[in-house]
């Protein structure tokens, strides 16, 4: 990253800031970091919205408090008084004027995007129009198209007037603490760093799951499914992190640069180990077309062709309306074989990094049983917040970032293109979607992708958590 691009920013403008993801994420991120003097700039927000500076300030309050954080009156005060608003259409470009002037004298801005894709283009035409890209930085959220082709030409579309560096696109599990603790988990300590390949690891299995189901999301889900919500994106960004090389530099291109080199080892998906399922019940969802075949559950098996992983399947699910709420990767090591002086060959041992809820990890090893001539299983649990304190949250994290400059946390052009590619096939020709009853782990054939290797494990949970 140049010089220019790690200036910290002098104002944060985002676009969209009466909106739903403003509301349930942005207002609190931000309320987070002036608790801990980290916000330094004005914050001006734009909406076609009429709204004064004192309604956004009233709705910024409610929005906080309504997420459940305990409201400092003073740290509030002092976020309040940064916040101002200009209203208008995004598609006048009065209104960018009216931005520029908002914003007179501020050399580095940062545009944040809280808006549909479809309006990206015709934001930062607008703001090159008013003269305000040049030392810009460009916040923007997923999805980043709808497929393959859809990426290419979003992201066409802003390097008209974009370079690449001044484009940050948030993935949230990128933000998320225990995605961070991946890289120093597996490098940072010695033990695990020899293990971390195809002659010791028999698979991997990445599990997002909801115990709920879409609510009243109807209308924004169904043109999306779990596939492109979670898979395209999130799970396979934990897979580019899980399966990395070391980065040999600590900047943004060092560390994409090593995300990007394992996907573009990971062969298209085969439509042929991918399972689509769609819970009962989903029909009814008020905004789900009728007889949808959206899946609501994807399971698929991916493969990385390169020296480290090649031979180690990698197995993916995600879902909603399942029988618990759970995100982890779980590493299965090989069995050892055969032991003369115990009854039974151990179960292999497993390595879990739980990514939410309790962030944490879990090492399952295995023990003698007391009075017996054979083992039993022992997890060794680390409850991230209870040993190492409190994480900030994702949102929290990366605007800190996009206001510092900092880019390793936001995904790049060719990472985001690679990931289509490897999901393309999987929505060029779909299977059927198959029913499963709210409550379960998706449709039985889910289980026939794990064939000749260990099955499912359901998802280790917190002791005080309810299983």
């Amino acid at each position: 990253m140049s010089g220019q691009a790690c200036t910290a920013a002098d104002v944060l403008v985002i676009f969209g800031i009466t909106g739903d993801l403003a509301e349930k994420m942005t207002f609190r991120a931000l309320y987070r970091l002036e608790r801990r003097r980290m916000l330094h700039c004005p914050i001006v927000g734009v909406a076609c919205d009429q709204w004064s500076a004192a309604t956004l300030r009233d709705h910024a309050r409610r929005a906080i408090a309504g997420t459940g954080e305990m409201l400092d009156e003073q740290v509030f005060r002092r976020f309040a008084e940064r916040l101002s608003m200009v209203s208008g259409d995004l598609r006048d470009q009065a209104t960018y004027d009216r931005v520029a002037r908002a914003i007179e004298g501020r050399r580095s801005p940062v545009f944040y995007l809280e808006i549909p894709p479809s309006l990206f283009g015709r934001v930062v035409e607008g703001l090159a129009g008013a003269g305000l890209v040049k030392r810009a930085r460009v916040v923007v959220e997923k999805p980043f198209g709808h497929d393959l082709a859809s990426a290419r030409a979003l992201n066409a579309e802003l390097r008209k007037l974009l370079q690449e560096r001044q484009i940050l696109r948030i993935d949230h599990f990128l933000g998320k603490e225990p995605a961070l603790d991946i890289l120093f988990l597996r490098f940072a300590n010695a033990i695990f760093e020899p293990l971390w390949n195809r002659d010791h690891i028999h698979c991997v299995q990445i599990t997002m799951a909801e115990d709920f189901g879409v609510a009243d999301r109807g209308s924004f889900y169904d043109p999306v499914g779990a596939l492109r919500d979670v898979v395209q994106n999130h799970l396979l960004q934990l897979i580019g992190l899980i399966a990395s090389e070391p980065p040999s530099a600590a900047d943004a291109d060092g560390l994409s640069d090593k995300r990007v080199e394992v996907f573009r080892a990971i062969p298209p998906a085969d439509v042929t180990r991918y399972v689509r399922g769609q819970y009962d019940g989903y029909l009814s969802v008020p905004g789900v077309s009728r007889g949808s075949q959206t899946e609501t559950f994807a399971a698929l098996r991916l493969e990385i062709d390169n020296w480290r992983w090649s031979g180690v399947p990698f197995f993916i699910r995600a879902g909603k309306a399942l029988a618990a709420r759970a995100t982890e990767v779980r590493i299965i090591f090989k069995p050892p074989p055969h032991l003369a002086f115990a009854q039974h060959t151990p179960c292999p041992d497993e390595f879990i990094l739980r990514i939410d809820p309790n962030p944490g990890a879990d090492l399952v090893v295995q023990a003698k049983q007391p009075g017996a001539v054979s083992t039993r299983t022992v997890d060794l649990s680390l409850i991230f917040s209870e040993e190492l304190g409190d994480a900030p949250e994702p949102y929290e994290r990366l605007l800190g970032e996009a206001l510092n400059g900092d880019a390793r946390l936001f995904t790049r052009e060719d990472g985001v293109e690679q990931t289509w590619r490897i999901v393309q096939p999987l929505l060029d020709a779909p299977p059927p979607v198959e029913p499963y009853t709210p409550g379960s782990w998706g449709p039985a054939s889910a289980d026939k992708l794990l064939a000749r290797h260990p099955s499912w494990r359901a998802p280790w949970l917190h002791p005080h958590v309810a299983r």
